[in-house]
């Protein structure tokens, strides 16, 4: 069982930077996948960006690319994602979830947290 609870949203204007972490309880963390996802108001819930437990990294390149970093610190079992040069169209509530799968799709992640929301004012 791996518990997510994700923190850092907030508001912020266009331009700026934010940092979102994901706190996951449990022994296991390193041997998940990590994503993040996003759901803005009317529209169905995107996906961000995945690190894997070997560090291997992928992006939404069309909405995010360059912009955003996913990492994480298997030590502290926290999943982060930098936010940077932020547009209004990046305003959602952001999601951190958990998968056994290596490469999962968005059906193969099992644990999803809470939910933080950004909002980018232009």
């Amino acid at each position: 069982q791996v518990q997510l609870v994700e923190s850092g949203g907030g508001l912020v204007q266009a331009g700026g930077s934010l940092r979102l972490s994901c706190a996951a309880s449990g022994r296991t963390f390193n041997m998940h996948t990590m994503g993040w996802f996003r759901q803005a108001p009317g529209k169905e819930r995107e996906f961000v960006a995945v690190i894997n437990w070997v560090g291997g990294t992928t992006y939404n390149t069309a909405s995010v690319k360059g912009r955003f970093t996913i990492s994480r610190d298997n030590t502290k079992n926290t999943l982060y994602l930098q936010m940077t040069s932020l547009k209004p169209e990046d305003t959602a509530v952001y999601y951190c979830a958990a998968s056994r799968s290596l490469f999962p799709t968005e059906n193969d992640y099992d644990y999803w947290g809470q939910g933080t929301q950004v909002t980018v004012s232009s």
